[in-house]
């Protein structure tokens, strides 16, 4: 997979960005990220935990809806998945590269080649 690249400007702080396709892919660990099947909740400082949890969940929802809003695809992928099915998650981006690289093609195709 070539062309991405690490850039904490981008809002969010993505973990990889593919900058010309406006890709912006992030890594969510299951215990900071609340993974709905895999966070264990701590039985120490739990209202800590929960309230400090519950922000970041918020907080990712506000980063990825920015983004999109700005003309970003997000891509989130969980810790478990990105350890149990490597291959899967690869294919997952790899798809929506196809994607955003076939729409920026698209988009510089003139109208009137499309006309017969």
């Amino acid at each position: 997979m070539t062309g991405w690249r690490r850039d904490p400007k981008i809002y969010g702080k993505p973990d990889f960005i593919f900058k010309k396709e406006k890709l912006a892919i992030f890594v969510d660990g299951c215990f900071w990220h609340g993974c709905p099947s895999h966070h264990k909740k701590p039985t120490t400082r739990a209202e800590f935990w929960e309230t400090k949890i519950g922000r970041n969940i918020q907080r990712d929802r506000i980063v990825s809806r920015t983004l999109r809003a700005d003309g970003w695809a997000v891509i989130r992928i969980w810790e478990c998945k990105l350890r149990d099915y490597p291959l899967s998650e690869v294919k997952r981006v790899n798809r929506k590269l196809r994607e955003l690289r076939a729409q920026i093609e698209a988009s510089k195709t003139p109208a009137s080649s499309l006309v017969k």
